[in-house]
């Protein structure tokens, strides 16, 4: 059973890595044995993360590498650097995101609707281009795009934002259909409001907190660390079957209203 998980010197990009659901899942991904790359807009964040995996596993196998998704260039560079220092990319997952603005959809100025499509979607559709030829010609690969359960409701607080993680959604089944051919994976997880600082105006204060968690079956937010099971799970052979798909981690929140 341990070799399904088995990361073992497979090479990892998580971007949005030095914190929140990022940081959680390339620890979970250094534990299975995996060289992980830590990357996130500041490197000394980067740095301290990577040296805490460094540490806990007791060798190096995490690589602090800065990269603003924003940037073609940037990307191109963080890919480079981890072919050069560690090999060719086995696992990608895209997870870091943005969402510069919050209320009616009919308030979004053209800038902040473009940096989030720009943020995340564009950003992956770039790594994806840059690390997937070598999947394809080494017929072997998983890519892992972090999307949100906003891809399936809606918002009248961050609509835009849903948009982007819905066209996430899509983006993998696209590319599923794609690379299945040539033995590369698609998936996504969908995580729920997690205790993060995206989230943290829901939690931060524990009444809200309160409120807000008796609308999950599960009567609690997620933790970062909750989500590193699907993302193993996905990256390894434990899931060699599965392509283009989305797994949901959120507490039973997007299976209905809960009394």
């Amino acid at each position: 059973m341990r070799k399904l998980f088995d990361l073992n010197g497979k090479v990892t990009i998580v971007t949005g890595s030095s914190r929140g659901i990022g940081r959680a899942i390339a620890e979970a991904l250094a534990d299975a044995g995996a060289r992980v790359v830590i990357s996130s807009r500041k490197q000394a964040a980067c740095e301290e993360a990577a040296a805490a995996i460094n540490a806990r596993c007791g060798e190096a196998r995490a690589l602090a590498v800065e990269a603003n998704i924003s940037s073609k260039a940037a990307l191109e560079a963080l890919v480079k650097t981890t072919e050069n220092r560690l090999g060719p990319v086995d696992i990608l997952f895209c997870n870091a995101a943005s969402n510069p603005y919050y209320g009616p959809t009919l308030g979004i100025s053209d800038d902040q609707f473009r940096k989030i499509l720009e943020n995340n979607i564009m950003s992956n559709h770039w790594l994806v281009q840059l690390v997937a030829p070598g999947m394809v010609e080494r017929r072997s690969g998983s890519i892992v795009i972090v999307s949100s359960i906003g891809a399936y409701i809606g918002s009248d607080v961050i609509g835009t934002y849903h948009m982007s993680k819905a066209a996430d959604l899509q983006m993998v089944r696209n590319l599923a259909v794609e690379f299945g051919p040539h033995r590369v994976r698609v998936n996504a997880i969908s995580p729920g409001v997690t205790r993060t600082d995206f989230a943290r105006a829901l939690w931060e204060d524990p009444a809200a907190e309160q409120a807000f968690s008796r609308q999950i079956p599960l009567r609690r937010i997620g933790e970062p660390e909750e989500m590193a099971g699907a993302a193993l799970f996905l990256a390894s052979d434990a899931s060699s079957y599965v392509t283009g798909q989305s797994i949901i981690v959120d507490g039973g929140m997007t299976i209905g209203p809960v009394a």
